[in-house]
């Protein structure tokens, strides 16, 4: 599989839509809220695809309060294309791209229980060589009335950029 790491573009947005859908894990987004990702995100977004398909996405933000902060928001990659390290080497690009160089550090929410994205942000940290730090973002109880588990906040920084990528 000869995959393609690119910023999305707004006609990808349904494609998005479809793939997010398709990974029971995932929240579900509306194909609106995908095209603006794809548009008015797509700087710190990242699409993934090979010849016929989208097979994964990492979207993201940078806070509007401090814009040295990218916060990833959803990562998803296709049963087709898992074991690949994609979901990282997405993150990675984005990270790595000249516009997104002043990024210093990096957050994202997951569940107590969701080992793959703990095992995939953790490697994150360890590739920028830095720490991350965990606190409770968004209660279970306050937050999500019972209904959710608690979305712990992971942030990773200061990002240590390798030398050949400064």
């Amino acid at each position: 599989m000869n995959i393609n790491i690119r910023p999305p573009v707004s006609t990808d947005g349904q494609a998005v839509n479809q793939l997010v859908s398709s990974i029971p894990e995932l929240d579900s987004n509306s194909t609106y809220c995908n095209l603006l990702q794809c548009s008015h995100f797509s700087a710190t977004s990242a699409i993934a695809c090979d010849a016929s398909q989208v097979v994964g996405f990492v979207s993201g933000y940078r806070l509007p309060e401090n814009p040295e902060v990218l916060f990833i928001w959803q990562v998803a990659v296709s049963p087709l294309a898992r074991g690949k390290k994609l979901a990282s080497r997405m993150i990675q690009h984005l990270l790595e791209r000249p516009q997104n160089q002043d990024i210093r550090l990096l957050e994202t929410t997951i569940t107590a229980d969701n080992d793959a994205s703990w095992a995939l942000f953790n490697s994150i940290a360890r590739h920028y060589v830095c720490a991350g730090e965990r606190s409770v973002l968004f209660d279970q109880d306050r937050h999500f009335a019972g209904l959710h588990d608690s979305e712990l906040l992971f942030r990773i920084g200061p990002l240590q950029r390798p030398a050949n990528q400064i």
